[in-house]
């Protein structure tokens, strides 16, 4: 495919959007259909092959793996001038690999982590649950590569590349650890219930409705409110539900971008950051209701305008910094009092940024396009690549990290497990430290 000039190769690119290459089905017949979850109805064509959501054939942009940019081809820069921060040769004796999980059988695209237990999501639909590096328990869902895993209690939720998010809890009296599938977002009564009154559906496309709750295309991203009530999702189809934990309820959709949004995450205060395909990042504030109990959400802040799609977004512990990774190579940040303000960015990728995560108030991980996780320390206004992480032979898609409660380092330091999924089909486990001294 030709785009704008350029030749864009989309072999196994799934993962994320970086533009605005929506299609749109015509000459669509509305009837109601059940499909494989069970979900009914659904404002659908009468030919059974078109009445699915068309998110698993959505055209990406720019493949991030076979881009390159006009920077050193290293990661490691030497230099710092107007607020950008480089690389600083130090010492990688702060991080060392632990161990890889290797399961041939997808590129891995989520992670998420409870207790001892890793999850991880792959495009073979498979969930798979890890414990002390080796494979515990695992369970599938019937469509959809697994995009997304949350973890709220004894519930996990599941979104997919088919829009769907899925439910699921843990079997008790399986003693090797089974889970079951509890439902869908949203729950079959709120479809029911909802899908005989017109006024719930909203335009998708040509000739193409949709019920206002239920995503139109691949769902990108989950994440948590900072009381754990409220459960965010964002989505190629440019919006942003809220659903209610409690009882699976979807409270409120917005329209928050003018493309694919590619990441949705909740901070203290109520903020829920979002970027998207079409090169912002935006700053949400939540209201809460009292006389319905429901919940509003108002645009506060637009943090960056730029021509690169935003694809990753990470905030430290205490909320006072927020990191947006690029399809550039770069991870702006700014910092919090009253509002954000910009304060650099962080050069140590010469491909796409494809995943963020923080552990602590002064560490960041991003990875990336050029199959390298960079460790980052944040002293003051300064930030330092203490390690960069090597070993993965693809894009690094998704980081997940936790505090290593058995390990202190020599100064008082903390130390950290990291989990880093690509898609190479592995992830590979790293212990990392936020001490100088290693």
């Amino acid at each position: 495919m030709k785009t704008q000039g350029m030749f864009i190769d989309t072999t196994n690119f799934t993962n994320m959007k970086f533009g605005n290459f929506l299609t749109e089905n015509s000459d669509l017949k509305i009837s109601m259909v059940i499909d494989d979850d069970g979900d009914f109805p659904t404002p659908a064509s009468s030919d059974s092959a078109n009445s699915r959501p068309s998110s698993d054939g959505s055209p990406p942009i720019f493949s991030p793996w076979n881009q390159t940019y006009p920077r050193t081809k290293s990661p490691c820069f030497t230099e710092l001038k107007n607020g950008d921060v480089y690389w600083n040769n130090s010492s990688h004796k702060n991080s060392s690999l632990i161990g890889s999980l290797v399961r041939e059988e997808g590129h891995v695209y989520s992670l998420a982590t409870a207790g001892e237990l890793l999850y991880t999501g792959s495009d073979s639909k498979n969930i798979r649950v890890w414990k002390n590096l080796k494979e515990f328990t695992g369970f599938k869902s019937s469509s959809g590569l697994v995009k997304a895993i949350i973890i709220s209690g004894e519930k996990i939720f599941t979104g997919h590349q088919d829009g769907k998010i899925r439910v699921w809890k843990e079997t008790p009296k399986n003693p090797s650890g089974g889970y079951r599938r509890a439902g869908t977002l949203p729950a079959l009564r709120d479809v029911l219930r909802s899908s005989i009154n017109p006024q719930n559906y909203v335009v998708v496309g040509r000739n193409r409705s949709r019920l206002w709750f239920k995503h139109a295309d691949a769902v990108s991203c989950l994440c948590l409110s900072d009381d754990k009530t409220i459960l965010y999702s964002s989505s190629w189809d440019k919006t942003m539900k809220v659903w209610r934990i409690s009882d699976s309820k979807c409270l409120e959709s917005l329209t928050v971008h003018d493309d694919a949004v590619n990441v949705i995450v909740a901070a203290s205060d109520g903020l829920v950051i979002t970027g998207s395909a079409d090169g912002t990042a935006k700053v949400w504030r939540r209201q809460h209701e009292e006389e319905n109990d429901a919940t509003k959400h108002t645009l506060e802040q637009t943090l960056v305008k730029q021509n690169s799609a935003v694809t990753a977004v990470a905030v430290n512990a205490a909320g006072t910094v927020v990191y947006c990774g690029s399809s550039d190579g770069l991870v702006n940040f700014w910092e919090r009092e009253k509002r954000l303000t910009y304060g650099g960015a962080l050069k140590g990728h010469n491909l796409a940024v494809l995943c963020l995560a923080t552990a602590g108030n002064c560490m960041v991980l991003s990875g990336a396009a050029d199959n390298t996780i960079c460790v980052w320390r944040r002293d003051g206004l300064f930030h330092t690549c203490v390690s960069v992480l090597t070993g993965h032979t693809g894009p690094v898609k998704c980081l997940a990290v936790k505090e290593d409660p058995c390990r202190r380092c020599k100064d008082g330091g903390r130390r950290w497990i990291v989990y880093s999924g690509s898609l190479d089909r592995s992830v590979k486990v790293w212990g990392v430290s936020d001490s100088l001294g290693g």
